[in-house]
């Protein structure tokens, strides 16, 4: 069985299977009680139509497969195991005479490489990082639909990408978190080793993407701990899971709606918390705050320039 014919099944068998029931329901929907946790007003939407759920009190959703992720807290390929174990009745197997590469991903990655391409250095550039962060990314080839790409990719724990440039923003592979451990300075860091040592005692820093953490890098002249990127907010439980023995940790998520959601969240599991997005209140987040403390500090030195040249000016006068 493959992640298509496991989203097949009917979602509200699966959930019948592991004892939860809807509180209300009709042709199109039916509403459930959190299958992750306790409440006492139904949050979870079936889709019937669509075979798709949605959780209203996470304000996170998907198939089948991204359910048992979150439900059993394991891979993609676990799911699939435990999923062959199961005996469903609405399992249709796929047609045998179906071409085999009907499955195949329409993606395809054709280089990976040190970041070297000018124009994803511009890119980074645009958004006022400098060579600074280039250690903590990488640039990567790759065909999505026939069309050949390329951009800059952060990797996850599961090995999996998260890419930008100019005009894509995408992920390839696994979706996953993302760790970077500082040993000692920025300088002297270890990318993506969730087991690299202890956390007791430890400091992290958490960020809804990638770009939000390289311009922490980038503001930052020394740090030690621990950088925690989410890449996605559908995945708050599996950060919250890392986040537990870290002895203080920083938030500087973004300043909308599932930003602030996912901060109260952590806020509520954790005592040792400190919200750091009223620095950036005024903006998105991390970056654009960047962007804009930037664009006033040049303009700032130009007037400092212009207000020089105007003294220089005068006193060539007075002088003559």
């Amino acid at each position: 069985m493959n992640c298509k014919q496991f989203n097949t099944i009917k979602l509200e068998e699966i959930l019948q299977n592991l004892g939860h029931f809807p509180t209300k329901q009709n042709e199109k929907e039916a509403w459930y009680l959190n299958p992750f946790g306790t409440e006492i007003q139904a949050s979870f939407k079936l889709d019937k139509k669509q075979n798709l759920w949605y959780l209203h009190s996470e304000g996170i959703g998907g198939n089948n497969t991204d359910f048992m992720q979150k439900y059993l807290n394991v891979s993609v390929k676990e799911v699939l195991d435990w999923a062959k174990k199961q005996n469903f009745s609405s399992f249709q197997p796929q047609n045998t005479n179906q071409k085999q590469n009907s499955s195949k991903p329409n993606y395809q990655i054709t280089e990976i490489k040190e970041l070297q391409n000018e124009n994803l250095k511009n890119y980074l550039q645009q958004r006022e990082l400098s060579s600074k962060i280039y250690p903590f990314v990488i640039e990567i080839h790759f065909t999505v639909g026939g069309k050949n790409l390329y951009a800059i990719g952060f990797e996850n724990l599961s090995g999996g990408w998260e890419l930008r440039n100019s005009f894509y923003k995408g992920s390839l592979l696994k979706k996953d978190i993302s760790i970077i451990h500082f040993k000692n300075d920025i300088q002297n860091q270890i990318k993506n080793s969730d087991n690299y040592q202890s956390k007791i005692g430890k400091n992290v820093a958490v960020f809804e993407g990638f770009i939000d953490a390289l311009s922490f890098i980038e503001m930052q002249k020394s740090y030690k701990g621990d950088l925690l990127v989410m890449n996605s907010i559908a995945l708050l439980n599996k950060t919250k899971e890392h986040l537990k023995g870290y002895s203080k940790i920083n938030l500087f998520l973004d300043n909308d709606q599932a930003g602030m959601k996912c901060k109260n969240e952590i806020l509520q599991t954790f005592p040792n918390v400190k919200d750091y997005s009223e620095i950036y209140k005024n903006h998105k987040d991390l970056n654009e705050y960047l962007v804009e403390r930037i664009k006033i500090e040049i303009e700032k030195h130009h007037q400092r320039e212009q207000q020089e040249n105007q003294q220089i000016t005068q006193s060539y006068k007075r002088k003559r």
